[in-house]
């Protein structure tokens, strides 16, 4: 088959709009999720076992500045795929699926998410 379509080869000149951003990293945010329960499990069993696991996390997590950057990490991911998937549910619901209303609902997603982030590094540091 011969195509007269044109081939762009180089990524670095493709530009997505916002709501295709936010819809990746609503998928990248699930990831990390997914593999950062292994962290969370693992405080979870570890302070569930004894008094004196409980008293290891909390000292990791209050004085431990990778256990810190991983909780904050965590809880920045699931701020933001929680925000992303209300806007997902919303699409689904056929609410705003106009070009201009996805690019609002982006907008609104990354700021509602930013404030939460930033709510979450301040309780964690």
């Amino acid at each position: 088959m011969n195509s007269k379509r044109p081939v762009n080869l180089d990524l670095s000149t493709i530009h997505f709009p916002l709501p295709a951003l936010t819809s990746i990293t609503h998928r990248i945010t699930g990831v990390i999720l997914f593999v950062g329960l292994i962290f969370a499990f693992w405080a979870l069993s570890a302070s569930l076992s004894s008094p004196a696991g409980f008293d290891a996390v909390s000292s990791a997590l209050a004085n431990n500045f990778l256990a810190k950057l991983i909780a904050w990490g965590l809880l920045s991911a699931f701020a933001f795929h929680f925000v992303a998937g209300i806007k997902h549910l919303v699409m689904d619901a056929d609410i705003g699926v106009t070009l201009e209303g996805g690019e609002k609902k982006a907008q609104i997603t990354v700021v509602v998410s930013a404030v939460l982030i930033i709510l979450a590094g301040v309780w964690v540091w």
